[in-house]
This record gives C-alpha cells, sequence and structure tokens, in this order.
C-alpha cells in the first residue's frame, strides 16, 4: 500500500504539492509513482529561473522500467531544485516525500491549488 500524507495536495499524474505560506509549492512524485516506475536511475530537473504552467512538463525520471516526465501541479517559476537527484537518483525510492523533493516553484495562480486533489480522493484514485 502506498504511502499517502494528508498535509499534501497531489495530481492524477501523480505528483505531490507541499504549498507553504500560500507562495510556494516543493514539488516531487508520491509513494506511488515511484514504486511503480521501479528502481530510478536518473532525474532530469528544470533551470532555475524557468517559468511553468500548470501541467506542463518540467523534467523526466527515468527508471529501469521506463522514462516518465514530470509534470507541474501548478503555475509559478522554479525558485529552486534538488541537485542531490541528479547525483542520487535512488532517493526518490527511498524518500519520495522527504529527501526527493524535485523543485520549489513560487505559485503565481493560488486558485490552481483548488484543482489538486487532497489525500483522501488521491487514495480514491489510487483503488
Amino acid at each position: 500500500m502506498s504511502k499517502i500524507l494528508s498535509n499534501l495536495k497531489y495530481t492524477k499524474d501523480h505528483e505531490w504539492a507541499n504549498i507553504q505560506n500560500d507562495e510556494m509549492a516543493i514539488i516531487g512524485i508520491t509513494d506511488y509513482a515511484q514504486s511503480a516506475l521501479g528502481d530510478i536511475v536518473f532525474v532530469e530537473l528544470p533551470e532555475i529561473g524557468r517559468k511553468l504552467n500548470a501541467h506542463e512538463s518540467f523534467g523526466v525520471v527515468e527508471s529501469i522500467k521506463s522514462v516518465s516526465d514530470l509534470y507541474s501541479p501548478l503555475t509559478g517559476e522554479v525558485l529552486e531544485v534538488n541537485t542531490e537527484l541528479l547525483s542520487s537518483p535512488e532517493l526518490c525510492n527511498s524518500s519520495p516525500y522527504e529527501k526527493a523533493w524535485m523543485i520549489k516553484l513560487k505559485i503565481e495562480n493560488l486558485e490552481e491549488k483548488n484543482t489538486l486533489l487532497n489525500s483522501d480522493a488521491y487514495s480514491s484514485l489510487l483503488h
């Protein structure tokens, strides 16, 4: 059973967003996503300062099974990327919610958070 944290918002594409002070979102992939992908061997992340639209691809996760695009749950500007994932992509498997955050995004349109799933709705999507 996949770990789902109640304080996060989720997308149907299996990204999570931790929205902080309605200004910034920390974004990563869910426990379900890392489990479905298998051993993650490569992560490609965007450049700092890149503007993203909601649902726009911002990077790639490559596992021994497949390559998957990463999609931004919200519109905003990339403030920071987790460069540790470039040399240690396996963190996505071992710590998807803690050490393996992918980007920090300055939120441009806070209304978009209402389109994201809460933990119960995400859990229902998986079952």
